[in-house]
């Protein structure tokens, strides 16, 4: 079993640092860190797609925050079961919950979606509150 660690950023006043010492401190080897700037789908994360190269069977990914590996519940569930396939389980530091059995896989899956859900509210609530704005001139 090996530990990997894997971090991104999707906008510019975010900062790897905190996120990969937290990984270190965990233990992750920094050459086995990986890590995103930027958002969009896990297809085109660099980081992401070398570091499904470099795990393998009985692996383990530590990720700071369940929102750092995705913000999309259909990417989520796609890279939960890619990992699982390869036996590589996903452990979250910060929400303390990992995909390793049938449990781990459904409460990271609920997590990703209450997470998406509230993205949206909150976008939501910026976009009426934009227009409102411009409607008072």
């Amino acid at each position: 079993m090996r530990l990997f660690g894997y971090a991104r950023v999707s906008t510019s006043q975010q900062s790897l640092d905190t996120q990969k010492k937290a990984l270190i401190d965990a233990g992750v080897a920094k050459h086995r860190l990986f890590s995103d700037k930027g958002s969009g789908s896990h297809i085109n994360r660099d980081g992401l797609q070398l570091l499904k190269i470099k795990v393998e069977c009985g692996d383990i990914i530590l990720v700071k925050k369940l929102d750092r590996l995705g913000r999309d519940t259909a990417d989520m569930i796609q890279l939960i079961k890619e990992f699982d396939s390869m036996s590589v389980a996903v452990r979250f530091l910060d929400d303390g919950i990992s995909t390793e059995g049938t449990m781990g896989k459904m409460v990271v899956t609920i997590l990703s979606a209450v997470a998406e859900a509230e993205r949206q509210r909150i976008l939501e609530r910026t976009m009426r509150a934009g227009k409102k704005l411009c409607s008072k001139g």
